[in-house]
């Protein structure tokens, strides 16, 4: 058995069990397109960080700040299985190596794509660059809103999440931390 016709067997199970008849018109094949869509939400356990990269990692004598701020993400709550959405500013200090531009939302969209808790998703980020790269320091923030807080429990729909995560001189510096964060227009001071 594939795992899209597992999952599309659960999904049906869930149909009866909720008291749906998914023989009906409107849910004949949504046990099906469950399966895909979920194959395409967690592609990112199945992506290869080096096949991803694409050998875009250049030489280069830079060293200040390079960020890429509002890239969207879209991801699901591994404790609900309801989607997380927002933006993720993704910054570092290179030292010497620089990543192609297109990389950095990539990234964030290989660990947007499993199941996830946005705390672990902003640390998961920093890591993956700071392992890759070994620039001065990484820095992200990630601004999330989350639909098990939005539609169920809580039901606060304007709630959002805001986790960081720094390595280096954006943890240990408070000026280059501070200037990251008003670059990315977090700042309040």
């Amino acid at each position: 058995m594939t795992k899209q016709t597992a999952i599309a067997q659960a999904v049906r199970e869930i149909l009866l069990n909720v008291g749906e008849d998914p023989d009906r018109d409107g849910l004949k094949r949504t046990p099906e397109r469950i399966a895909r869509m979920y194959e395409e939400l967690t592609a990112g356990y199945f992506i290869d960080p080096l096949e991803l990269l694409n050998e875009a990692i250049f030489e280069v004598d830079y060293n200040e700040m390079v960020i890429v701020k509002d890239i969207d993400f879209f991801s699901m709550c591994e404790h609900h299985l309801l989607p997380i959405f927002g933006k993720a500013h993704v910054a570092y200090i290179p030292k010497g190596k620089v990543m192609g531009l297109s990389k950095i939302p990539r990234i964030v969209e290989m660990y947007a794509r499993r199941l996830q808790v946005q705390e672990r998703m902003t640390q998961q980020i920093v890591d993956f660059i700071q392992n890759l790269l070994h620039p001065y320091g990484a820095a992200v923030v990630v601004e999330g809103q989350h639909m098990c807080t939005m539609m169920r429990g809580v039901k606060k729909s304007n709630a959002k999440m805001v986790t960081s995560a720094l390595s280096g001189i954006f943890k240990t510096d408070p000026k280059t931390r501070a200037e990251f964060m008003t670059l990315i227009g977090l700042s309040h001071g």
